[in-house]
């Protein structure tokens, strides 16, 4: 069995079947008023090959011009974000009890080509507060590392209702997603993964 960074815990099959379906349901809710949108990458303005969209009173975005950053509204629609769903806090308080309330829930949804390169979460001011990440959906491969990029990391699967906190020590690790593996999972019904990290931003 493999031994994680210090301060990364994974959680696997926290959320149950039914848990799941209400989720992925109030995600949709979600979507239905900030649809996802395809984020760029700053200075290339490549496009990334997740689409994402965000609920809470702050979401993270990026493209060519500005970057990397948190802001209030949808970069395409102009609107606030939706609030953050009372399901999304009450898995908060539980796996991360006693620490500040998340600001923002970033959704990121995984087609079977899809990848996340291998990154820090350090766009926000608190860097102390850990970092929630819920899978649903198909099984992908997740990467993590130390807080050095170009060290040593190591690999595990996540499964649909599987949860994963970067905190303590491993807050800042390198992390990512290495491939999606298809038909793992009929939460979805077209198939894909959805992830949603929860994050504190403010101090």
């Amino acid at each position: 069995m493999q031994v994680l960074p210090k301060g990364i815990r994974h959680l696997p099959g926290f959320l149950d079947r039914d848990r799941q379906e209400a989720l992925v349901e109030t995600i949709r809710e979600v979507v239905a008023q900030a649809p996802l949108f395809v984020p760029e990458m700053p200075r290339t303005g490549k496009p990334m090959t997740v689409r994402m969209t965000n609920c809470g009173s702050l979401g993270w975005v990026t493209d060519q011009k500005r970057g990397y950053r948190y802001q209030p509204d949808h970069p395409v629609t102009g609107k606030a974000w939706p609030a953050m769903p009372d399901s999304l806090l009450d898995i908060w308080n539980t796996v991360c009890a006693g620490a500040s309330p998340p600001e923002a829930c970033l959704v990121n949804f995984y087609s079977d080509d899809a990848r996340m390169g291998l990154h820090q979460d350090r766009d926000e001011q608190d860097l102390q507060t850990p970092v929630l990440s819920i899978s649903l959906g198909d099984t992908c491969l997740f990467r993590v590392g130390g807080t050095e990029r170009g060290g040593r990391t190591l690999s595990f699967k996540l499964s649909s209702g599987d949860i994963v906190v970067l905190g303590g020590e491993g807050r800042l690790c390198f992390h990512g997603v290495d491939k999606i593996y298809p038909t793992t999972s009929t939460l979805l019904k077209n198939g894909g993964r959805i992830n949603l990290t929860l994050r504190r931003v403010t101090l």
